[in-house]
């Protein structure tokens, strides 16, 4: 009997002692953060077109503002934009309030509408025609142009796959450098992508133009879509040299 419970004591002990090795080699890990990142030429736009009025009665100015929506929206037809690419936005009737220094109140000076209309543009080639055809309509502001391209997804995954590859890398070299070799993958988590223009557009707030405007040209620059991962790896100790 104290022969087995010696044996069951050693075997205990010995296997203490394979679980701790066994913990400590998985402590051993390679944290890296990479990114990957794929230009491309855009061949897609949106941008904002606002149509505003004021008047002294709220009713008055929502009038006036859809009078300005519906010949905007016409321009756009005329331009080829269907009605699925160019929802409204936003919508807001307001107050306007101004101080009155004798009085010491705010006086109700009028009502402000604004209607903001989004629109995608499919084809680059003829951004600059549409946004000549809303203004010469009536819009007020044509804002936040930004870019976008019809690849987009098929890019985004080059870009996952090169963030990946850059990862691998890295952490071979840190395996390296630290005297062992690269182990398995064990875990990795990729960010948001980022798709992001070299040289950013202002927003361009325009007034009704004259019937023969110069026409609009808007040349976009290329763009970055950019993936950043973050991954984990074993990493595998050289025996030591004795």
């Amino acid at each position: 009997m104290k022969t087995k419970l010696i044996l069951f004591t050693l075997s205990l002990l010995l296997a203490m002692g394979i679980c701790s090795l066994s913990a400590s080699a998985e402590e051993s890990r390679i944290v890296v953060s990479a990114s990957g990142t794929v230009s491309v030429k855009p061949d897609m736009a949106s941008f904002g077109v606002v149509v505003k009025s004021d008047a002294k009665t709220a009713d008055k100015a929502a009038a006036e503002s859809a009078e300005k929506y519906r010949k905007v929206q016409s321009a756009l037809r005329v331009a080829g934009i269907p009605p699925e690419d160019a929802p409204t936005a936003s919508y807001t009737v307001f107050p306007q309030w101004e101080w009155n220094p004798v009085s010491g109140k705010n006086v109700l000076k009028g009502y402000t509408a604004r209607h903001t209309i989004m629109v995608k543009e499919r084809s680059l080639a003829a951004i600059g025609r549409v946004i000549d055809g809303v203004v010469q309509a009536g819009a007020d502001e044509v804002q936040n142009i930004t870019f976008s391209s019809s690849s987009y997804e098929v890019l985004r995954q080059q870009a996952l796959a090169a963030a990946v590859a850059n990862a691998r890398r890295d952490a071979a070299i840190m395996a390296k450098a630290a005297g062992g070799t690269l182990g398995q993958l064990i875990e990795v988590s990729v960010g948001q992508p980022i798709y992001e223009a070299r040289v950013p557009m202002e927003t361009m707030a325009l007034r009704s133009a004259p019937a023969a405007p110069v026409p609009t040209e808007i040349a976009p620059s290329e763009q970055d879509i950019v993936v950043a991962v973050t991954s984990r790896w074993g990493f595998i100790a050289s025996p030591a040299v004795k």
